[in-house]
């Protein structure tokens, strides 16, 4: 009987990816389960330590259920899965993203670490919970960043078992790890991340305790002979927990289309796009706090949540989605954000808009408030905003996603939407529609040239602005060179 958190079973497996909330997160649902195994040299205690190697960055936490195993297991069915299972505990499934090319899917290097599965620090009896009432919570620093129940897993628990079981003999202290929610990110040396499994809807709401650990940097470097710690923007991505979308296929701002833009004024994009029945494109009630500035590139976007206590006391603190944003934003990039047109608070302020601009996007739009308004402003990224306000985002918001279809000052923005800004406001526009809309708005703009051309002469703005017959004629053949 097991009666103790295992110090060395004889079999760790994980599943890849088990919680609707983190397929969602990850744009992907399995058919199936898809696992993976740990070695039992990569356990570890709570109010223990796991290492940072040196020369990585891209730790993660992953707060899981652990199911250990009772009784042997072999070709079970998932109605009898659950009755081999003697006990459930906390788990962190602790990667390192920098390896994760490594070994080909066997994450090996990245989940292998020593230290990289602590387990504990007590055991609920499996008698005691119903297998789809368990709930895992993961706190970093004494922020709440993840939360979920079993009763949303694609593959539930007793499943499992029974899966594994056609495969392999499950014994007795066996280990399964059965998936993370939404909300695991990367943490750093000096952070503390604490993981609990609870009941709280059995008698006594039996808990595992707090999982604690401590992350600490690494000293010893690795050697000149192996596979290599390697990051790329998809794997940093990944591993904050916002992948960046791919940019629309059939559509690329390129630097002439920037220079084109550059060209042309917002109210001649309106113009251009009102023809097209495009009525609602422009982001309402915001201006820029830099006077005679411009800009253009491609939408990422953030959306806000009305304030509530308990989801921002989920989703507010750690490396939220306002975070991550801030920290992925990809050179020519817009951040757009949906603030609900709530100006009674900051939606960003100078250290995020500093970020911003290390990062080489282009603008920030928010239909929201600027904190720190003259810090912003000193920063030099264009900021468009409903203005300033000196309180911070969690008086009126939840930072709740990124990379979604948003709406900022009444506009509809996706992500990869070309946003232009100028003195005017801030326009978007629909990527399929930027060649035609960029051709009319250069020729509106070499009319309106000629025509103010005519006014300046001495003209009367009678028949010339809009162009009667008469001067459109005069107007083209002049155009031509005739």
């Amino acid at each position: 009987m097991v009666t103790d958190v295992p110090s060395r079973p004889g079999k760790i497996v994980a599943v890849h990816l088990n919680y609707a909330s983190r397929a969602a997160q990850r744009g992907r649902t399995p058919s199936q389960p898809s696992y993976f195994l740990k070695p039992a040299s990569s356990l570890g205690v709570t109010g223990g330590t796991v290492e940072r190697p040196l020369g990585t960055e891209l730790l993660a936490f992953e707060g899981e259920v652990a199911l250990v195993i009772g009784t042997a297991a072999r070709w079970v069915s998932p109605q009898d899965g659950w009755s081999h299972v003697a006990a459930v505990t906390a788990a962190n499934d602790f990667g390192l993203y920098d390896l994760r090319t490594a070994d080909k899917g066997s994450n090996l290097r990245s989940k292998g670490g020593d230290g990289f599965t602590p387990l504990g620090p007590e055991l609920v009896p499996a008698a005691d919970v119903d297998p789809a009432g368990l709930r895992v919570r993961t706190w970093v620093n004494g922020d709440l960043v993840q939360e979920d129940t079993t009763d949303t897993l694609l593959f539930d628990l007793g499943r499992l078992v029974a899966d594994l079981s056609q495969h392999l003999t499950l014994e007795p202290g066996d280990v399964i790890l059965t998936g993370t929610p939404a909300g695991s990110s990367v943490v750093e040396p000096g952070d503390v991340v604490e993981v609990e499994v609870d009941a709280p809807g059995a008698p006594g709401a039996p808990s595992s305790g707090r999982l604690v650990t401590t992350v600490t940097q690494g000293t010893t470097p690795f050697g000149d002979f192996g596979a290599r710690p390697s990051v790329d923007e998809a794997q940093r991505a990944e591993a904050y927990g916002t992948p960046v979308p791919a940019a629309t296929p059939s559509f690329e701002l390129t630097d002439a289309h920037r220079a084109r833009f550059a060209e042309v004024a917002v109210a001649t994009l309106s113009v251009a796009l009102r023809r097209r029945g495009y009525h609602d494109v422009l982001v309402e009630g915001v201006h820029g706090n830099q006077p005679g500035a411009r800009f253009v590139g491609t939408a990422r976007t953030l959306r806000l949540v009305p304030h509530r206590p308990d989801l921002f006391a989920r989703r507010g603190g750690g490396f939220n989605a306002q975070k991550r944003v801030f920290d992925t934003v990809r050179p020519g990039e817009v951040i757009v954000i949906d603030a609900r047109g709530e100006r009674g608070t900051g939606t960003v302020g100078d250290v995020l808009a500093l970020r911003a601009k290390v990062r080489g996007a282009a603008a920030i739009v928010t239909d929201g408030g600027v904190r720190d308004a003259d810090a912003v402003a000193e920063v030099g990224i264009p900021v468009y905003s409903q203005g300033p306000h000196p309180s911070v985002l969690g008086r009126r918001h939840v930072p709740w996603e990124t990379d979604v279809t948003i709406a900022c000052g009444g506009a509809v923005v996706e992500p990869g939407d070309v946003i232009v800004g100028d003195g005017d406001g801030v326009i978007v526009v629909p990527p399929a529609l930027v060649e035609e809309v960029l051709a009319e708005a250069e020729r509106i703009e070499a009319e309106d040239a000629w025509v103010a051309q005519q006014v300046a002469g001495g003209a009367s703005v009678d028949g010339l602005f809009p162009m009667d017959a008469r001067w459109r004629e005069r107007y083209e053949r002049q155009a031509d060179g005739r």
